[in-house]
């Protein structure tokens, strides 16, 4: 089929950090059709981060939400995205639920890996595996290609690389009062997924006294679930810590984000959304690991301890140590921050 007649809907996956890496398989579907026209379903918060994708058409809201059946309501959007007349469908979540609305669509070609009996809702089953695809933006990428040539070997990555907004910048260090006359460094200490992958508050305390005393300033980003990590970090600081948690919206953030020399962060969505500004990133691993979720860019510094009970994917601690994050010291992250 010619580059010009392809015409995607991609089913993207639900976390933020997840939609990054998938910016991957977007840039591979334009490499190989440069014509082709893409448009992505996926939760209301993370169509921010589709329009700062310029290989993307078009976000598409899925209205349900996080964890929800609702067969009526993917019914209806598979349905009315008919007239679209896509060619290929790709979905990278592995639920049935998740292959709904490009079936209701009538897509011709609809490819995914085999996961909860999606015989039927796909055409294009694919086979995962987890010895050659070890890392999550390989798994996505690898469906841009017919599964035998990504059966002996990983395919090739591009990094996902989000675009900012230099006018908005512009509004948003004036509405929120900041200034770029000292240096930036921004902090990420939230981990959504649970404390197995949170550097502990009063690290990121200790380091931004130090950061501060070294001439920078501490931007701290997050959602108002992250607020009072965030007064936290700059409770005895001077004015040079900014708890920016609540007050951004995603846009606003990776806006933000282009403006700061590097991050400090837990392996999370934001450390991908960072990763993909350009920025310097600098990366504690706690029960993950940067063998499957590694930051995309050439510019990351990681702080992993590979303990004998690493990874173990868990949210909470069974030994109730955390020793994977605390044996990360912030005087360590910040010899390393100033030897970059």
């Amino acid at each position: 089929m010619p580059a010009s007649s392809r015409r995607y809907l991609i089913i993207g996956p639900s976390w933020v950090g997840d939609m990054v890496m998938a910016q991957s398989l977007f840039i591979a579907l334009k490499k190989l059709y440069p014509e082709c026209e893409i448009d992505v379903v996926s939760p209301e918060w993370s169509l921010p981060v589709l329009q700062r994708m310029p290989q993307v058409r078009r976000g598409i809201a899925l209205p349900v939400q996080h964890g929800e059946f609702s067969l009526a309501a993917r019914s209806r959007l598979g349905r009315s995205l008919k007239a679209n007349n896509y060619s290929h469908a790709i979905v990278l979540p592995r639920s049935w639920k998740s292959a709904l609305v490009p079936f209701f669509a009538g897509v011709p070609v609809r490819t995914g890996y085999r996961g909860e009996m999606r015989y039927g809702l796909l055409n294009d089953v694919r086979m995962l595996d987890t010895e050659v695809l070890k890392q999550t933006v390989q798994r996505y990428v690898a469906h841009a290609y017919p599964q035998s040539e990504c059966a002996a070997e990983a395919p090739e990555i591009s990094y996902p690389e989000l675009q900012s907004d230099k006018q908005h910048i512009d509004s948003l260090l004036n509405s929120l009062k900041l200034r770029l006359d000292k240096p930036v460094i921004g902090f990420m200490p939230g981990a959504e997924y649970g404390p197995a992958k949170q550097w502990p508050t009063d690290y990121f305390a200790q380091l931004s006294r130090l950061l501060v005393e070294q001439g920078y300033q501490v931007w701290v980003f997050g959602s108002t679930k992250e607020v009072a990590l965030g007064d936290a970090i700059a409770q005895g600081a001077t004015g040079d810590v900014h708890n920016l948690c609540g007050k951004t919206e995603l846009v606003d953030v990776i806006d933000l984000i282009a403006c700061v020399e590097q991050v400090v962060s837990n392996d999370s969505g934001l450390m991908h959304v960072a990763a993909a500004m350009d920025v310097k990133v600098n990366v504690i691993y706690g029960s993950s690991t940067p063998e499957y979720t590694p930051p995309l860019t050439d510019s990351a510094e990681i702080h992993y301890k590979r303990l004998s009970c690493s990874p173990c994917f868990s949210r909470t601690c069974k030994y109730g140590h955390y020793n994977c994050l605390t044996q990360v010291r912030a005087d360590d992250v910040f010899a390393r921050m100033l030897a970059r």
